[in-house]
């Protein structure tokens, strides 16, 4: 077992009895909703407990956790909520994109609710107002969808006689509609063509690619959502069997093998909505509370990865990389 996933495990154990505990000792809870599967955001959970942290409150000592994991079935989630909602939790942290966040707030007018998503929450009816929330939620935003251009320059710049590139959303995510537009838009600047592929299950990712390759696609920006979050793995070797060069916006990605990430601290952007949630906790009301902005930018990139797929990273690229896995 790697010392992360001991450390997670660990975590995990230690915090159970107390979760399991938590209204009866007057220690208050926390539910923590996403779309996602624990496997995948160990390193994000350990951001968020470290911004609780920093607020004087400390997972299996004087704060519970209770954990609910959609495992990418978005369809679940309203349940999941409603789940949290009947176990009276103090607050509810509704991660890793508008999915949890919707459905954390069709669940509750009461219980106080801090959401991450990498788009506008007021575009998507999550918040009226970015500085005055209101109602009894708020949250983080981290650069997210708009960086997307920025990520289609990249490919670009790796290959440059390319004229196709494309993008991979999951229809499922509202946010796809967005991402999908500013690509697009992109394109059209630069004087490329993009193709929209969808992709909500393993099936969709397996036949996706191999139609992108047939196409002869240059590259692929991975649309940021939970369930592309959760499916690292297997996109990175994907790109690799077909030969298509990827960036997402996360890091892991390209721990996992992926080409490039270059987006938003997904690990700045959970620590805050960690702190957010302590201060929630010590009384202070969402409402009074303005959506907080995650402006710290990474890029990542696998240098090997690049090798395997022919590609030569100029050194202006590599330069500019916060790390770079060789």
């Amino acid at each position: 077992m790697k010392r992360r996933e001991f450390i997670t495990l660990i975590g995990s154990v230690a915090a159970w009895p107390l979760a399991a505990r938590g209204q009866e000792t007057g220690v208050p809870v926390v539910g923590y909703l996403d779309p996602g599967n624990r496997a995948a955001h160990a390193e994000l959970i350990l951001a968020f407990r470290a911004g609780l942290a920093e607020e004087g409150y400390v997972e299996g000592r004087n704060v519970a956790i209770e954990y609910r994991w959609a495992e990418a079935q978005y369809d679940r989630l309203p349940e999941l909520a409603a789940d949290l909602v009947g176990r009276k939790v103090a607050v509810i942290a509704a991660t890793n994109g508008i999915p949890a966040a919707l459905a954390a707030k069709a669940a509750t007018t009461r219980i106080p609710i801090v959401f991450f998503v990498g788009v506008d929450p007021v575009e998507f009816g999550i918040v009226p107002n970015l500085n005055r929330p209101g109602g009894n939620i708020t949250g983080v935003t981290g650069l997210g969808t708009e960086l997307g251009p920025k990520r289609l320059e990249i490919l670009n710049v790796l290959r440059p006689a390319a004229k196709l590139f494309a993008v991979l959303v999951n229809p499922l995510n509202a946010a796809a509609v967005t991402q999908a537009r500013e690509l697009e838009a992109a394109a059209k600047t630069l004087g490329l063509r993009v193709e929209v592929q969808r992709a909500s299950t393993d099936h969709d990712l397996e036949t996706g690619f191999a139609a992108l390759a047939q196409m002869g696609a240059g590259g692929v920006v991975i649309g940021a959502d939970g369930f592309m979050n959760s499916r690292i793995d297997q996109i990175a070797a994907l790109a690799l069997r077909y030969s298509i060069p990827t960036v997402y916006q996360y890091r892991g990605f390209v721990a996992a093998g992926g080409l490039m990430s270059y987006g938003g601290s997904i690990s700045e952007a959970y620590r805050l909505a960690g702190t957010y949630t302590g201060r929630i906790l010590k009384g202070e009301k969402p409402a009074d509370l303005p959506v907080q902005r995650s402006t710290k930018v990474e890029l990542f990139i696998n240098l090997k990865t690049a090798k395997a797929l022919g590609l030569d990273v100029p050194p202006t690229l590599l330069a500019r990389a916060d790390e770079v896995i060789e």
